[in-house]
């Protein structure tokens, strides 16, 4: 019952829907529905692409995947801690799996952060405070991977079904889905394009799919998922968007590192999207079957 527009930020081609409405409404409400197709992403290691497959991503566009953003610098501690986890790591995937490896080893997954978590990886690693959530973990992740030369970036979205993979943590309750955002990553590296990675839902049936937290991946409700969320996805989820450091469009608030949650403001003021008393959302799936 508002005025609605689609647009999208101009750098990531983030698409969003704005809706405004009249001071008089009541009880402003936007109802957005969506059609996908989702799809399982497993990565063949012993096949590598074409020449014309890894030309379909230019110089300049892998450059864009390189650069820092405000929550994900490239230098200083950032650039420091990925040449110590590449030490030795000479082509483009061992240097992705050392990442891959050091992530998994030295993060962990925190229940009590808010939401997804704030992705301020320089902070993370300054503080030594390594717990948190999929846009913290994944952000180190992707952060390292940029400092050491790799095309990286994160994917924002939320799990819409059940994990057909059998992990409870990872799975999403299609009639109750507020919550049930994620973000993975992807890598670009020579010879397989972009990559499927996810070290942090590694972190998370670490912490909470047994009764204790598990430490290692060689445990045997760990070691699978660890193996497979390197070059792989799940397909029981919805990518939305790839952008950091986005302006909303009318808004009076600060840059958002990412965009993953609905946003409204009122009276000038943003209201707090992790709060379920103050802003009121529902997401809900249905499959379709052909």
């Amino acid at each position: 019952n508002g005025q609605a527009r689609l647009t999208e930020d101009g750098r990531y081609g983030v698409k969003m829907l704005h809706v405004q409405f009249d001071a008089g409404v009541s009880q402003p409400f936007v109802e957005l529905s969506s059609r996908v197709s989702t799809r399982n992403r497993a990565t063949d290691w012993s096949h590598k692409t074409t020449v014309a497959a890894a030309a379909s991503e230019d110089a300049a566009s892998l450059r864009f995947w390189t650069q820092p953003t405000r929550l994900l610098p490239t230098d200083g501690i950032v650039r420091e801690t990925a040449r110590k986890a590449t030490q030795g790591a000479r082509t483009d995937v061992q240097k992705a799996q050392a990442i891959y490896d050091w992530v998994v080893a030295n993060t962990y997954r925190e229940p009590k952060v808010r939401g997804c978590g704030e992705g301020d990886i320089k902070t993370m690693l300054e503080t030594g405070n390594l717990g948190g959530k999929c846009a913290d973990l994944n952000a180190i992740f992707v952060g390292l991977c940029r400092a050491a030369g790799l095309p990286a970036r994160d994917v924002y979205g939320i799990r819409l079904a059940p994990s057909a993979f059998g992990y409870k943590e990872l799975s999403g309750n299609p009639s109750s889905l507020k919550g049930a955002q994620h973000c993975r990553a992807e890598v670009h590296l020579a010879g397989h394009g972009w990559v499927a990675m996810d070290p942090a839902d590694v972190a998370k049936v670490m912490r909470l799919e047994t009764p204790e937290w598990v430490k290692t991946t060689q445990h045997p409700v760990v070691a699978p998922v660890n193996q497979r969320l390197f070059g792989g996805w799940e397909g029981n989820w919805l990518a939305w968007n790839m952008g950091h450091d986005l302006k909303l469009p009318g808004s009076a608030g600060p840059e958002l590192g990412f965009l993953m949650y609905p946003m409204a403001e009122t009276g000038g003021e943003r209201v707090d999207p992790y709060a379920p008393d103050d802003f009121k959302y529902q997401i809900t799936a249905t499959e379709i079957k052909a």
